[in-house]
């Protein structure tokens, strides 16, 4: 029997998520023979320190990490959170209330608006941007507002423009910087506008800062807890999925406002049994540990973004440094639009890059890359690219 037809609403006003279609395109091209190059999906290639590896081992050897985990993370992880919040941002944090553990920080952002949005509630969502936003919007039968992040205004939303009425309504606010996909970057003097849109609002502010770490040139993220008041009216969800090249473990963490902390603890009770302890033990090391591997990875990814920026605008194509993320964002260079110029790229010379479209009406004619493949690969992809025709 066919099920479609019974699908939910909620799961028909979803569109194709975009990175499951890039695995499906590269599945395919690979089975047609192609040595496909995929700069598509911000999955680092780099492996996981092998110091987080020795403490998963070690406490994967321990019984009674083979238990059912607490539901808000051992209290060692979210204290090792707090740790670190102090030390990087001089955030003071309360391990007990204002942290908890996630599986990995797409869930938790998913999560947060089942906890706090009504059918038909407003949830203010920006685009280009991580899907998720909007799709846990729809999931929880919210109702997205779209804020536009222009060229214009430094890839930031206007928050002046937001109607009136609609600011009023809004129940959740999603915010990303450094930023995906566009890999620009926010300063303390932007969040503390966002701190009192939200105050004036009621508006509760998630940020998601997942490349807190992944800074180049100096350059030094802020946190948005950071900023006076911003543990009153939000939250802010990081991951150690980058900054430790730990995709696969599906760790993160989210703190700030305990009242919210709590509204996502209680989901998370009745949908979830937490994070495997030993991976928590893998966190805690990873916090807690040198960060001069941090500091090496970062150094290999500027390295690959310098040679990809530099090839491609030689090749004619404009594309500027970020000074954050491990993304390029890009003008199509014929303005074709995105998908199109992306199918295109791929079905001609089997490089992967990624429509901007996928995250969002406002990503249309642009392209992000990945820089997630070793030098070698990059240079096979350049030459490529150079005689690709647009």
């Amino acid at each position: 029997m066919n099920f479609t037809k019974n699908y939910a609403d909620r799961l028909n006003k979803i569109p194709p998520y975009l990175f499951a279609e890039i695995d499906r395109a590269i599945t395919k091209k690979r089975a047609e023979g192609v040595d496909v190059i995929s700069l598509g999906i911000g999955d680092p290639d780099l492996p996981t320190p092998q110091h987080i590896i020795d403490a998963l081992n070690d406490a994967a050897e321990d019984p009674k990490n083979h238990r059912y985990p607490s539901y808000t993370g051992l209290l060692e992880f979210r204290e090792a959170v707090s740790k670190y919040y102090k030390r990087r941002f001089n955030v003071s944090l309360e391990p007990e209330n204002e942290v908890v553990t996630l599986i990995g920080s797409k869930e938790g952002i998913a999560h947060i608006t089942p906890a706090f949005v009504n059918p038909g509630d407003v949830v203010l969502v920006p685009s280009p941007a991580y899907p998720v936003y909007e799709i846990g919007t729809i999931l929880a039968g919210g109702s997205p507002h779209i804020m536009p992040i222009l060229s214009e205004n430094e890839f930031k939303p206007n928050l002046s423009e937001i109607p009136g009425d609609i600011a009023r309504k809004a129940k959740l606010m999603f915010l990303n910087y450094p930023n995906a996909p566009t890999a620009e970057t926010a300063g303390r003097e932007f969040f503390s506008e966002v701190v009192d849109f939200a105050r004036d609002n009621e508006v509760i502010a998630c940020h998601d800062n997942p490349y807190t770490e992944m800074c180049f040139d100096g350059y030094l993220a802020p946190s948005f807890l950071e900023v006076k008041g911003a543990k009153e009216i939000g939250i802010e969800f990081n991951s150690l999925s980058k900054t430790y090249n730990m995709t696969g473990w599906r760790i993160g963490m989210v703190s700030g406002n305990a009242d919210v902390i709590a509204g996502l603890g209680k989901i998370k009770e009745n949908v979830d049994s937490g994070v495997f302890q030993a991976v928590q033990h893998a966190g805690i090391a990873a916090l807690n540990g040198s960060q001069e591997c941090v500091f090496e990875n970062n150094k290999i990814i500027q390295k690959r973004r310098d040679f990809m920026v530099d090839s491609l605008n030689e090749l004619g194509w404009d594309v500027k440094k970020p000074k954050a993320t491990f993304y390029l964002w890009f003008k199509t260079p014929d303005c074709s639009k995105s998908t199109d110029f992306a199918k295109k790229v791929l079905d001609e010379t089997g490089v992967v890059i990624t429509p901007g479209t996928g995250f969002g009406k406002y990503g249309e004619n642009y392209i992000r890359i990945a820089l997630t493949q070793k030098l070698e690969r990059l240079k096979e992809a350049v030459l490529r690219l150079s005689e690709f025709k647009f």
